[in-house]
């Protein structure tokens, strides 16, 4: 059985959002990531990825997230 992972990087930092081996509920758990990270104003950067066991991405799943950051 294959596992999978979430990687992010927010603003330099690493983390693993979440394991399974549930794929379809991975890709799901992938786009809400995303959604929450495209409304955090505090995310300057982030990449997040579905990776295999390899680190491997899984069928694409991957997205850059930026927002412009703006003087006050």
């Amino acid at each position: 059985m294959k596992k999978y992972a979430i990687i992010k990087v927010t603003n330099g930092n690493y983390a693993i959002h979440a394991e399974g081996t549930d794929l379809n509920n991975m890709k799901v758990n992938f786009h809400g990531l995303c959604q929450a990270l495209w409304n955090e104003p505090t995310v300057v950067t982030a990449k997040v990825m579905i990776v295999d066991e390899q680190l491997n991405v899984v069928d694409g799943y991957a997205e850059y997230i930026h927002h412009e950051v703006t003087a006050e």
